[in-house]
This record gives C-alpha cells, sequence and structure tokens, in this order.
C-alpha cells in the first residue's frame, strides 16, 4: 500500500498554502484534486498555483487538457495513480490536495468505475429531449433510475444528468462505480473555519481574480475559440463573466453571482466532506496549526515506516 496526505475542505480556506509548507517540509509533491485546474489557460478563475508554487513543490495534474477536451473521472483517476506511483518511486511523499469530493473519493477510496462507452443514441435521444421537456424531466427519471446519482449531481447540469441515465439505463447505477479498491493509506487532513469567515475569504479571492484579470483571462480564452456552451467554460467565475460579456447581465451582478455561487458551493462541498467523517482530521484555521499538523504527518510517516 502506498502511503499519501491528503488537504482536503472548502475552496478558498487555504489547502494549497498549507500543502506547499507540507510539501518543503517533507519533500513531497503535490497531485492536484481540484477539477477546475486540470484546463490549461485556466489559472486566474480557478485560483491555480502560481509558476513560482510550482518551481517550488513539483506539481502533478494541473494543465493536463485543453478546455475543450473531456476529461473525466476515469481519466483522473488513471492519472492521479500514475502521478502518485511516480512519486512514490522516487521515495517522496505524496500530497493531494483539493476540493472536488468526487475526485478525492473516487482515488482514496479505489472506485471501480464502469467503464460505459457513451452511447449516441441514448444521448441524443436525452438531449432532444432536454430541448423540448427542459433537464427537470430528465432529472425526474434520474431519480426513479438511480436516486444515488441524482443526490450528487445538479438538477441544471443537463450534461451530467444525461451521462447518469445513459450509464444507469446500460444496468449499472452511476453512483455506485462498481465497488471499491484502496490502493493507498492516507492521511487525511481536513480545514475548516467559521463559515462567516470562509464567506469573506471567499469574496475577498473573488475581488483578487478581477484585480488580476479574470476578464482578460476570459476574453483570451474565446479568442482562442473556447465558447461558454463548454463544460470547462461553465465553471464558477467564468460562467457569470461569460454572462456579462454576452450582455446578459452587468459586471457588478456577475462579481456578485460569483460570490454568491461560490458560497452555495461550499455547501455542496460539505456533504463530501463531512465533520463528523471519522477518516478526516481536522483542524480550524483560526488555530496556529502548523505544528499539529506536522506531528501527525510524522507519526503517520514513522508508522508506514514500521508496517515496512
Amino acid at each position: 500500500m502506498i502511503s499519501l496526505v491528503a488537504v482536503v475542505g472548502p475552496t478558498a480556506i487555504g489547502k494549497s498554502s498549507l500543502a506547499l509548507e507540507l510539501g518543503r517540509t517533507f519533500g513531497g509533491e503535490i497531485i492536484n484534486a481540484d477539477s477546475r485546474q486540470v484546463y490549461r489557460h485556466m489559472d486566474i478563475g480557478t485560483a491555480k498555483p502560481t509558476l513560482d508554487d510550482m518551481a517550488v513543490v513539483p506539481h502533478h495534474l494541473i494543465n493536463v487538457v485543453n478546455p475543450d477536451e473531456v476529461f473525466s473521472l476515469a481519466l483522473y483517476q488513471h492519472k492521479a495513480r500514475e502521478a502518485i506511483d511516480d512519486i512514490q518511486r522516487r521515495e517522496k511523499l505524496p500530497i493531494l490536495v483539493g476540493g472536488s469530493g468526487l475526485y478525492v473519493w473516487a482515488l482514496l477510496e479505489g472506485w471501480r468505475i464502469p467503464p460505459v462507452p457513451p452511447d449516441h443514441v441514448i444521448r441524443r435521444e436525452l438531449e432532444a429531449r432536454a430541448l423540448s421537456q427542459g433537464t427537470g424531466v430528465l432529472y425526474e427519471e434520474l431519480k426513479q433510475l438511480d436516486p444515488d446519482a441524482a443526490e450528487q449531481i445538479d438538477p441544471r447540469n443537463t450534461r451530467r444528468v444525461i451521462r447518469a441515465i445513459e450509464v444507469s439505463r446500460k444496468g449499472r447505477p452511476f453512483s455506485r462505480l462498481q465497488g471499491k479498491e484502496p490502493f493507498v493509506n492516507s492521511l487525511i487532513i481536513g480545514l475548516t473555519t467559521d463559515r462567516i469567515d470562509l464567506y469573506r475569504q471567499i469574496d475577498a479571492r473573488v475581488d483578487s481574480m478581477m484585480e488580476k484579470g479574470l476578464l482578460a483571462e476570459v476574453e483570451g480564452l474565446v479568442k482562442m475559440g473556447y465558447g461558454f456552451n463548454l463544460p470547462s467554460m461553465s465553471g464558477l467565475g467564468y460562467k457569470q463573466i461569460g454572462m456579462f460579456f454576452q450582455g446578459e447581465i452587468d459586471l457588478t451582478t456577475a462579481i456578485q453571482k460569483i460570490k454568491s455561487n461560490t458560497h452555495r458551493f461550499v455547501r455542496h462541498q460539505n456533504n463530501w466532506f463531512r465533520l463528523h467523517d471519522e477518516r478526516i482530521h481536522w483542524f480550524d484555521i483560526r488555530q496556529e496549526i502548523d505544528q499539529a499538523v506536522r506531528d501527525l504527518i510524522e507519526r503517520f510517516s514513522a508508522k508506514q515506516h514500521a508496517h515496512h
């Protein structure tokens, strides 16, 4: 079994800076578990680590695909495992960092993801129905087929709803993903804080993204030919700036929407990383936590070495 440290928790709480600190202290390398930092050219809106950060501690699974390429959970799991094996071979500590619960748990719990090939006939039929009757109707069908999957999917995310129905109709519930085979021994560190404080941090981060040039970044993506209908472009920040560029809302409203949608996203992340989950060692960032986190990792490493 491979040993790995994971840093999880809501967006904007400081996972990346803690991970960098740990990477420096323990000679570790970072594996990204944020579903949006895999896209090239999307740096500011995804709060990607800077080139300086990446020069200090090697990062994996950042900038792996172009914004118009498909990036699936199965592909993530495959690439992350490759990265972990590679880091392990060089006797470095793999540090998994990110707030995408789906990516984190699929990797840590070793979900066996069914390689259900896309069925274009079903897909076209469902897309046509979504257009004529609305996604809501499809979401209701998914609730019948696979209530667990429906639970994990935003009812407005037509693409995910269609894919889940497609997989479920093939007789494999999307949510169960054919069992689990963990291949890593992980120490999971969770960061938490007061919700109001976190919302303030999120709002400050959004303002800072605007100052760093989020508008220009989105404009550049459009010039490169990436349209607002792409899944990557419907991510937080990009979607709202897109609405502004398309004249649907003014800039002040767009910024406000990014903030409030990010607050909502945090509530969704809390369903993935629960405070009463025994597997997660929670630390409140309002306290001095660095030393306690380092001690925990040292104990974990010592125990892993004793087992070898």
